[in-house]
């Protein structure tokens, strides 16, 4: 159920019960004020019937001699004492009463009641319940699209807070959310909440750009040692010694390389640089550069010359052509191709099917937190994965992006991991 659902709920479900609790409380008071009142005036028509039997001999009208309906605890009252009791019977047109006695003379004298009916009194209180009541549902209908609406408010703006939560998690630093819910709403726990996720995003932002900013110094320091490490190697002499240490050097370079590439991505500061040209034949080609032993096959394009369907050395200008960065775009193949094999088992197998390049390999599959969180840098995820410094699929990723294309992870449902790219149109 909505926020604003469970708030108008609420809001609907408080006013009830007090609706209640007064209804009740009124009730009662008047009730007990009714009764009351025709206890003292019990008590005053007894005095005044008393006074009259006794100066003239005769009874007041509404005043009887042992009346035959007199509540029992009212037949034998003390001499001169004047006592009123509550009589709940219903008889015809008397309702709940109250009695007045007092004994006339002395011991065995006759008792002189009065009974005052409370029936017309009884009946205004029901017509009093029914008014509250139907007060209560009135204000009750009034009151609850006004708190519907008020938790609409408050739901509406802790919905922007949660979206622009939600930007700072996908990535989007600067995300806030604004003056709006701030110095023009005024204080309160909403407010509050809105200030503590733009520090946060503050906060994030501030220490992203230290961590990208030391990461682009330290690789750009590096490339000159590393690149000198690279020449002195040539003037080892041949052997194993010689293969090892360049075969390290060169790992080291093209993690240096790597490392100033995230660093452009994050900065922002690639563009590409768009040329029409055959996707298949880019795909072949970027597969070739790896130098890994990968399958490429091309489907739903024109068949080849011998009526069957045309392959990745075939493509020429029978493939549909893309607009797009040839070189990022190889750098993007080559990192999924190469993940693939690195992390994954063989067979590896690259298609190409309109817009689309998937890579598959049939090893462990992408562990979990990467599919649910995305690549992260210097993390390979579970161990079967093998071994390496996480930062190829986050190039992929970040190039993808500059392509403006979507670039999807998942895990087949036989077995292995699945790379999904998707070019724009």
């Amino acid at each position: 159920m909505p926020l604003r659902w469970k708030i108008a709920a609420l809001a609907a479900a408080t006013a009830s019960l007090v609706a209640l609790a007064v209804g009740v409380l009124v009730h009662l008071w008047t009730a007990m004020d009714i009764r009351d009142r025709a206890e003292m005036e019990a008590t005053n028509t007894v005095y005044s019937a008393m006074d009259v039997y006794r100066r003239t001999g005769t009874l007041p009208g509404g005043a009887e001699l042992d009346p035959a309906d007199l509540p029992r605890a009212l037949r034998h009252p003390a001499d001169g004492d004047r006592r009123v009791a509550y009589d709940g019977r219903v008889e015809g047109n008397l309702g709940p009463s109250v009695w007045g006695t007092q004994r006339v003379g002395g011991p065995g004298s006759p008792v002189l009641a009065v009974r005052i009916n409370m029936s017309p009194q009884l009946y205004d209180l029901r017509r009093l319940d029914a008014s509250v009541a139907v007060a209560s549902l009135v204000s009750l209908a009034a009151a609850l699209p006004l708190a519907v609406y008020g938790a609409g408010l408050v739901a509406r703006r802790l919905r922007r807070v949660a979206g622009t939560a939600a930007r700072i998690s996908a990535g989007d630093l600067d995300a806030r959310t604004g003056p709006a819910l701030g110095r023009a709403r005024g204080r309160d726990e909403v407010t509050d909440i809105a200030a503590t996720v733009d520090l946060m995003a503050d906060s994030l932002g501030r220490r992203l750009r230290v961590e990208r900013q030391f990461t682009a110094d330290v690789a750009h320091e590096l490339r000159t040692p590393v690149g000198g490490l690279l020449a002195a190697t040539d003037l080892l002499p041949p052997g194993e010694t010689e293969d090892l240490l360049r075969a390290r050097v060169r790992d080291l370079r093209a993690l240096v390389e790597d490392l100033l590439e995230i660093s452009r991505l994050d900065a922002g500061a690639e563009a590409p640089v768009r040329v029409r040209v055959p996707l298949a034949a880019v795909v072949a080609e970027a597969v070739a550069r790896t130098g890994l032993d990968t399958e490429v096959t091309v489907t739903g394009a024109p068949h080849g010359p011998h009526g069957s369907p045309a392959s990745a050395g075939e493509t020429g200008e029978t493939t549909e052509t893309v607009e797009t960065d040839p070189r990022r775009l190889e750098r993007i193949v080559g990192n999924l191709v190469v993940n693939a094999h690195r992390h994954g088992r063989t067979p590896v197998r690259v298609t190409v099917e309109g817009r689309t390049v998937v890579v598959r390999d049939h090893g462990p599959g992408f562990p979990a937190d990467l599919l649910l969180d995305g690549p992260r840098r210097f993390r390979t995820g579970a161990a079967e994965r093998g071994a390496g410094h996480g930062l190829g699929l986050t190039i992929a990723l970040g190039q993808a992006r500059v392509l403006g294309a979507e670039l999807r992870l998942d895990n087949a449902p036989d077995g292995g991991a699945v790379a999904t790219l998707r070019l724009p149109h």
